[in-house]
């Protein structure tokens, strides 16, 4: 049979296509909860139309990605159970734990504080209601933390033991698991990308309105919330990015040995721009590198030496037995490039945007639809010179919201095929950790109905975001304006049928 379609290489890509294509939504799921709850409470505190206008707008996309983000995380379920028997066997008693904590807040916290959100804006006092997003924001925090713990044990085990009698490993300190250096990094990491994603987002589809000179006051507003976020996350990113990296470097040489396509141990260790190799031989044909940046990057000196792709394959033979410890080389190189390209691109697109923003020189002050003029308008020189950035600017800016998007997706393959062949590393390795009863064809069969299923989904998401992102923000009614200052709500109608938001 031909490898390239037996169960276990066909389930590997079922797993990557689900997982990926589902965390397109959480990020932005995480980012755009915060950023909401931090438009509605300027609402709250300065009773300006234009934050509750934004409140709205924003978000009605956050709901459409948040629902889509959880039909896309229930195929998961499905998917482990159908194609990982083995591997959820094995770390049931493991895994158990922090996915039962996200449960409880994801599907009870969240879902309670968003239905409260949603049905509460003519019941409940504005301060309230405000609150509910914040914990819905808290929520989803928490939420990632216990996956991302969960996840972190698969890429360093601890706080288990291995039952030997039932195969199984067994938790024995879930506070480690917990709070194991690999998942506070990874935490950190994953956080400061979620809000890079909505920051571009914002940024993106302010851009898209005021290219338009449309809903300027709001859009305007949305722009500058967006590139401040977008610089402060991508900042904590490339440091986060930093720690993650030697983190990794300690726990699983290989994978960032193969991030930097180096074969062999190098003191001082260089990094690699550039690099095309021949896998079989072990080397590079081609390589452009910074001298030492590596040996800094893993060790935060220019001289310590980094083991090699071959060093550590060498290592993990004798540690685990005769074998092929590498992962796709490839992959994981060029995985790890696109991750920081299309990060750093974004955070590039932020520093311009605030510069040419900034007070002193508004980047369109061509816009006049009857909203707030931007400022310094008499500035003929500025008003020249933004003119003629203001086009391109605010196409690239269009751009940027899905540069992030493409980061994680990159990040994501590059974190689970570099561990590879290991599922959990060091401890049960892809090939054991299958169904040992599903056939070639019941793996196709489903990786082609979930693939077919999330095709759909993604023509249902583009086009509820085109069609509410094209609308703008909404017009505000007597009520939107005069929040009810109780519980309830003010009216005397007591049979008054619940309002949905939008």
């Amino acid at each position: 049979m031909d490898l390239a379609l037996a169960p276990e290489t066909l389930a590997r890509w079922q797993f990557g296509i689900t997982t990926v294509y589902h965390f397109l939504f959480v990020p932005l799921t995480i980012s755009l909860a915060a950023l909401v709850a931090g438009l509605e409470t300027a609402w709250v505190r300065t009773g300006k139309e234009k934050y509750l206008k934004a409140t709205k707008f924003w978000g009605k996309l956050f709901l459409i990605n948040i629902a889509m983000g959880v039909v896309t995380g229930i195929v998961q379920e499905f998917q482990f159970g159908m194609n990982w028997s083995d591997y959820s066997r094995f770390v049931g008693d493991v895994f158990g734990a922090p996915l039962a904590f996200e449960a409880l807040i994801a599907f009870f916290f969240e879902s309670t504080f968003i239905g409260l959100w949603i049905f509460g804006w003519d019941k409940l006092p504005k301060k309230i209601h405000c609150f509910c997003m914040w914990m819905v924001s808290i929520g989803t925090i928490l939420s990632a933390y216990f996956i991302l713990a969960a996840n972190s044990w698969m890429q360093h085990p601890v706080g288990y033991k291995y039952n030997a009698a039932t195969g199984r490993a067994e938790l024995t300190d879930f506070w480690k698991v917990l709070t194991q250096d690999t998942t506070l990094v990874v935490v950190f990491h994953t956080l400061t990308a979620a809000f890079l994603t909505g920051a571009a987002f914002m940024v993106g589809i302010a851009a898209y309105h005021l290219m338009r000179k449309k809903h300027v006051k709001v859009m305007r507003t949305s722009l500058r919330l967006g590139l401040i976020t977008l610089v402060i996350a991508g900042a904590l990113t490339a440091l986060s990015g930093d720690q993650l990296g030697k983190v990794m470097f300690r726990q699983q040489p290989m994978k960032m040995a193969a991030a930097e396509a180096l074969w062999d141990k190098e003191a001082p260790a260089p990094f690699s721009v550039f690099a095309y190799g021949d896998v079989d031989k072990g080397h590079n044909k081609v390589a452009v590198e910074i001298p030492g940046l590596l040996s800094f990057l893993a060790h935060d000196d220019f001289s310590s030496p980094v083991p090699g792709i071959n060093d550590v394959n060498k290592s993990e033979q004798q540690k685990y037995g005769p074998g092929d410890y590498r992962p796709n080389i490839p992959v994981a190189y060029w995985g790890f490039r696109w991750m920081i390209g299309f990060g750093m691109a974004s955070f590039a697109i932020g520093l311009a945007g605030l510069w040419l923003t900034r007070k002193k020189f508004w980047l369109a002050p061509g816009l006049r639809t009857g909203d707030e003029e931007p400022p310094n308008l008499a500035l003929t020189k500025n008003k020249v010179l933004g003119a003629r950035l203001s086009k391109a600017y605010w196409s690239l800016a269009f751009v940027t919201l899905g540069f992030p998007l493409i980061a994680n997706s990159w990040g994501w393959i590059f974190t689970e095929m570099g561990r590879q062949p290991w599922v959990v590393y060091g401890v049960l390795k892809t090939s054991s950790a299958v169904s040992p009863g599903v056939s070639q064809g019941e793996v196709l069969t489903s990786m082609t109905v979930f693939t077919l299923l999330y095709a759909i989904l993604a023509v249902i998401e583009v086009r509820l975001l085109v069609k509410y992102v094209k609308a703008g923000p909404p017009e505000l009614t007597d009520d939107d304006l005069n929040p009810p200052t109780k519980i309830g709500g003010d009216h005397t109608d007591a049979d008054r049928p619940m309002a949905f938001s939008y």
